[in-house]
């Protein structure tokens, strides 16, 4: 079975709306889009995170597939991403899209909990997805993403699209990797660890 990967930007507040510009996405009345810039270094791989999608085929929600429809079929053919994105199968989940332009798209039927499952099981490379924040909140309590990149930008944002919000299971996660970028960004990549295990902090014997 195929791996379904989440990659994303979030703010320390869990944030990931808009990371990119400020007309991103302005949903909701979101004003501070383009919240990730100026902390770019050398030590940020995106193929590593798999934020360009390289030898994966893409899952995305409506939102980021009109995002990205609208940018990346117009960069020049020698740009490494826009090489990968074009070219590569993408699976999109929309109850309201009925149709879609951007070369080797597939329109998601039915329940997307069914059809991710479905898509799973099938040969094939592993699958990506990028943003996306309300499939995300769909897929995790079916228990279907196996890993997540996450970089955490040193940023609070108070209020926008989550990563995780009040219907997420709860969950515990197991860290594979860590790096701090010499900006202060956390990249990160856990896979799910089982149920959350509570207990109590014992005290110290007077």
């Amino acid at each position: 079975m195929r791996k379904l990967i989440v990659s994303t930007f979030v703010s320390l507040d869990g944030i990931m709306q808009a990371p990119g510009g400020p007309d991103e996405d302005p949903t909701g009345g979101f004003t501070l889009g383009g919240w990730m810039a100026g902390f770019a270094d050398e030590d940020m791989d995106l193929s590593a995170a798999g934020f360009n999608g390289k030898d994966r085929e893409l899952v995305l929600g409506r939102r980021t597939y009109e995002i990205f429809e609208a940018y990346w079929p117009y960069q020049p053919d020698d740009h490494p991403i826009a090489k990968t994105f074009n070219a590569t199968r993408k699976y999109v989940a929309s109850r309201t899209l009925t149709t879609l332009s951007w070369n080797n798209s597939i329109l998601l039927q039915g329940d997307v909990v069914s059809a991710i499952t479905d898509l799973k099981a099938q040969p094939g490379p592993d699958l990506q997805i990028i943003g996306s924040s309300h499939l995300i909140q769909t897929l995790q309590p079916a228990s279907l993403i196996d890993e997540y990149n996450l970089w955490t930008f040193p940023v609070v944002l108070g209020r926008g699209k989550r990563l995780f919000g009040e219907t997420a299971r709860p969950f515990a996660l197991r860290l594979l990797r860590s790096q701090v970028s010499t900006t202060g960004v956390v990249m990160s990549t856990y896979v799910p660890d089982g149920d959350i295990r509570p207990g109590a902090i014992a005290r110290e014997q007077p």
